[in-house]
């Protein structure tokens, strides 16, 4: 592609609303525009960047064994129903009505359509398993979409889905595509981590998460330091081992403390530190009912820990809905409860010899109160693990990183058969449940990932395997020089039948056709002056690194392969 002719547009300024890095340089270097709040338009630059990823993935999906559908991007409200995701999603599913007043809505995963299709296709046991993949818009409310596309409301998406006859052969169908996930995000040159992870909306027994590295990332990571364990800070479970020499009273000593609810002023006033405290979190469900988390005053409530064991999603709860419940908010302790709540305790509550909480009632805590008092069956993982925390399978020190999630990977098992009949007769004629799994890459997410770990302060570096151009082609005073001109030509010609290639012609000063590339992160810049031809060479400057050299004229292209091949390597 000639510059000249091609639909790039770049810019100096950086948008004030673009806060994070790639969102920033993909404005800049003319790769989306902003057409609403979270939706945005993919310009040329971008969509060849998003068609490498998917050629990766289409690659590597078919090495596994899978095939490539399309569904419908509006799915009709009697599926979801059947699913009971129709009530439950929330307002993230973008609802609405056709002319004949049925309701749809814009899918943002396609569970239900994928289990319609091969319920009323597949009867037998011989006809699994199965495994299909699509790649398609996909349309979420977020209440707050930001970073460009690493939070975007429209997105594109690869979602795949497999159905087996047993969870046996479902794990199998699993480790295929967590290779395959692992291999689709090297070759897209990226560093990044397999984590265990929460299912979340999509439900399910068992997920990974594919995080890529990066300092912006949105999601905790707990890495151990010593094996391979990894997870979400959702799903991340601490291995520390708490004890104590339980001291103090089943009563303890009722204290005044008039105006006194969180962990700063109580451990002001008790002139302990916040680890020697109880500290409670509230929440209700969508029904109304409290549910309660006690923690040790320095570490935090998980409420997705917390959500898993009470099996309801909760928000958290006002003062006027505790009231309501019984209780009194800033003094509530894991005693002196009503008799119907719902409460769990962390066991970093059993370092604590003595205990100091609250006493059930305003203006009052508990201190010099015995351990020997909680109840043994409330006890439950439900804090965030943090730095230093214990790995869960070897005991070694708890890494805290940041991640990008660009992939996630699910063990469905039956959630969506048995809820929408998806069954099949086995061997003995008798009728199971399909078992399924649910794969799922974000496009715009992956390449925004991939700038958010590659790039400086002028601008994206590219893998040279998603990069959208392979190499620049930039001339000096074209327009002057004839010769540097029609060598550019030549050579834009010769590179093109093998390469992609972006042929700066304009006739702009050489330092804007440098910034404009270091700008757009090309890998490979070729740059052709009289100065260079008088050595009969091109100057070549690898993106990377910022190793400049010049190289024969004559055997350019073969360089130019190898460097491009280097580079690609690198990726695997």
């Amino acid at each position: 592609m000639r510059y000249s002719q091609a639909f790039l547009f770049t810019a100096k300024e950086t948008p004030s609303d673009a806060e994070v890095i790639s969102h920033q340089l993909m404005l800049r270097g003319g790769y989306i525009k902003k057409t609403a709040a979270g939706i945005y338009s993919y310009l040329p630059l971008a969509w060849r960047v998003l068609r490498k990823i998917e050629n990766i993935i289409r690659e590597e999906m078919t090495r596994e064994g899978a095939e490539e559908l399309m569904m419908p991007a509006a799915l009709p409200a009697e599926l979801w129903m059947e699913s009971g995701r129709w009530q439950k999603y929330g307002p993230e599913l973008l609802r609405f009505q056709d002319r004949h007043g049925r309701d749809f809505c814009i899918g943002p995963t396609h569970e239900e359509a994928i289990t319609d299709i091969v319920r009323h296709a597949v009867s037998s046991y011989r006809h699994l398993p199965k495994n299909l993949y699509q790649i398609q818009t996909k349309f979420r409310d977020e209440i707050r979409p930001r970073f460009g596309l690493m939070r975007g409301r429209e997105f594109i998406m690869k979602d795949g889905y497999s159905f087996d006859v047993d969870d046996e052969a479902s794990a199998t169908t699993y480790e295929k595509m967590y290779r395959a996930y692992s291999s689709i995000f090297r070759r897209c040159g990226l560093s990044f981590k397999a984590v265990e992870a929460d299912s979340g909306q999509i439900g399910g027994s068992f997920s990974h998460e594919f995080m890529v590295l990066a300092n912006s990332g949105e999601d905790g990571i707990a890495s151990c330091s010593k094996c391979s364990y990894a997870a979400n800070l959702e799903k991340a479970f601490n291995g520390n081992t708490y004890q104590c020499t339980p001291r103090g009273s089943t009563t303890g000593e009722r204290v005044s403390t008039p105006g006194l609810s969180s962990m700063e002023q109580l451990s002001e006033f008790f002139g302990l530190p916040a680890a020697a405290l109880v500290k409670s979190v509230a929440f209700m469900d969508e029904e109304g009912t409290l549910c309660l988390g006690f923690v040790r005053g320095d570490r935090e409530v998980n409420q997705v820990k917390l959500e898993r064991l009470s099996g309801k999603a909760l928000h958290a709860a006002d003062g006027e809905a505790l009231a309501k419940a019984g209780v009194v908010a800033g003094y509530m302790g894991p005693i002196n409860l009503p008799a119907d709540t719902r409460y769990w305790l962390d066991p970093s509550l059993r370092s604590l010899d003595e205990i100091i909480c609250g006493a059930g009632e305003a203006d009052f805590h508990l201190r010099g109160l015995s351990p020997a008092v909680l109840d043994e069956k409330r006890f439950a993982d439900i804090s965030t693990v943090i730095e230093g925390d214990c790995c869960p399978r070897c005991h070694s020190e708890l890494n805290i990183l940041r991640g990008i999630e660009v992939g996630h990977v699910f063990r469905l098992g039956t959630v969506y058969s048995q809820s929408m009949k998806a069954t099949y007769l086995d061997r003995n004629g008798k009728e199971q449940p399909m078992v399924m799994g649910c794969y799922g890459i974000g496009v715009g997410r992956t390449a925004a990932a991939a700038i958010e770990q590659n790039h400086d302060d002028k601008g994206i570096i590219w893998p040279m395997s998603i990069a959208p151009y392979q190499v620049v082609i930039c001339t000096v005073n074209p327009s002057r020089d004839e010769q540097s001109r029609a060598t550019a030509d030549s050579l834009y010609e010769r590179l093109a039948a093998t390469c992609d290639v972006l042929y700066d012609d304009r006739d702009e000063r050489p330092g804007v056709k440098f910034i404009d590339s270091e700008l757009i992160g090309i890998p490979l810049r070729l740059t052709i002056s009289q100065k260079t031809l008088e050595q009969s060479s091109v100057e070549i400057t690898i993106r990377k690194s910022g190793e400049k050299y010049l190289h024969p004229l004559e055997t350019i292209s073969e360089e130019v392969a190898r460097l491009i091949q280097q580079q690609m390597e690198a990726c695997l």
